[in-house]
């Protein structure tokens, strides 16, 4: 299993599967073509990444990396046509002054920004964990007592405390941003930021409801600057990158857990979400909205029951309920925009994922089913979901909202 950097990857939204493995892409076929005499350039977009790749400013990403390089690029939309080895494909296609193609290079996004063809997968670079399920870490943490941060920290090294010391000053700096923002988001539908409503309308509040409206602002907040193409960090997806810093924050500025538990934190949360990419998927285009919310809320389920003092096995216990009440969940962005559902489900998810905490800790740690068990059930069933619920715009809420206000 590869490092959990993979999964933490820090850059503009709104989707890392549409907005900034595309991007990688681009950049990566101008160096293959650095040293010829190229004239314009082809790209297409195929299945997913054409069905919503204006919402998720696909082509406005590509763009931008070949006017960098000075090469005319031409987009071309195949939304119908879906290429076997992942819904997310695009090809890319360099000529001459004559017109002779000079390279032609095919690759996919296959979620949370990573990269991969016939030829290489980023999700196949050197192993640094040398387990892959949760099973067999639970085990290992269980006959050693250590827990599972410690075990990222033996199988990554030191530098990873840097690393996540860098991506959570990110995830604080978009929730800040996002809480200092207003106005109407890019796109077309008109829909108003609300995060720092919800966090005025908190502050009166107590107890609980102040708690729960406080996580809502939060998690709206950075999935608000995700929408506009903020700086975020994946976690696992740019879509669903609200989640675990709303969880995350709330616990520094309400609970006053210090910056190095948080980190020890994003170490678990990694881990469990690493676990998910090696094993399933991360990709709304291949299993639908529960890789990317149903992921994010078992990771930051994860995190919350380990600053709680939860046990090992109940950290276990509250990341499966974060992911098994997430199963199913569809992926239907309106105008294939990471808006609608996509920000009301961070803060909901974030929420949950508190929900799945508290329920873990009432308990012995003690269940019939797994993690790793609902990670193959999460696959399969994203397997069995209709195309048009995996991020096409062309079914569920996308389809009706679309028809009903002409977007």
């Amino acid at each position: 299993m590869e490092s959990i950097r993979q999964l933490f990857r820090i850059g503009q939204g709104p989707s890392s599967s549409h907005t900034m493995g595309p991007m990688r892409a681009a950049q990566i076929f101008l160096k293959r073509i650095a040293e010829k005499p190229v004239k314009n350039a082809t790209v297409i977009l195929y299945g997913s990444l054409a069905a919503t790749g204006k919402g998720h400013m696909t082509d406005k990403a590509i763009m931008e990396v070949f006017k960098e390089a000075e090469i005319p690029v031409e987009i071309e939309w195949q939304p119908k046509v879906f290429l076997p080895f992942h819904p997310n494909g695009l090809t890319f296609k360099a000529q001459d002054a004559e017109g002779n193609e000079l390279d032609n290079w095919t690759v996919y996004s296959i979620g949370g920004g990573t990269l991969a063809n016939e030829e290489f997968n980023e999700l196949k670079t050197a192993s640094v964990y040398d387990k892959s399920t949760i099973d067999e870490i639970l085990e290992w943490c269980n006959d050693t007592g250590f827990s599972f941060w410690e075990y990222v920290e033996q199988c990554e090294g030191p530098s990873i405390k840097d690393f996540l010391a860098e991506v959570w000053e990110v995830m604080q700096d978009a929730v800040k941003r996002g809480l200092n923002t207003e106005g109407i988001m890019p796109g077309g539908l008109g829909l108003p930021r609300k995060a720092l409503n919800y966090y005025v309308r908190s502050s009166p509040m107590s107890g609980s409801m102040r708690s729960r409206g406080l996580i809502y602002a939060y998690a709206l907040a950075v999935a608000e600057e995700n929408a506009c193409g903020g700086k975020i960090v994946t976690a696992p997806t740019c879509g669903s990158c609200g989640v675990l810093p709303a969880v995350l924050y709330h616990l520094k500025t309400s609970h006053g857990v210090s910056d190095e538990r948080i980190i020890r934190a994003l170490e678990t949360a990694g881990l469990f979400g690493n676990v998910v990419r090696t094993n399933a998927s991360v990709s709304g285009a291949e299993v639908g909205c529960q890789g990317e919310i149903g992921v994010a809320c078992a990771m930051a389920a994860a995190a919350a029951c380990q600053l709680f003092g939860g046990t090992v096995s109940q950290i276990e216990y509250a990341a499966e309920m974060g992911l098994e009440h997430h199963l199913g969940l569809t992926c239907d962005p309106v105008c294939g925009l990471v808006q609608i559902p996509c920000i009301e489900r961070n803060a909901f998810a974030a929420a949950r994922a508190f929900d799945a905490n508290s329920y873990a800790n009432y308990t012995d740690g003690h269940h019939r089913v797994s993690f790793d068990q609902v990670v193959e059930v999460m696959k399969r069933t994203g397997h069995d979901l209709p195309s048009l619920y995996k991020e096409t715009s062309e079914g569920g809420l996308a389809a009706k909202l679309t028809r009903r206000h002409n977007f």
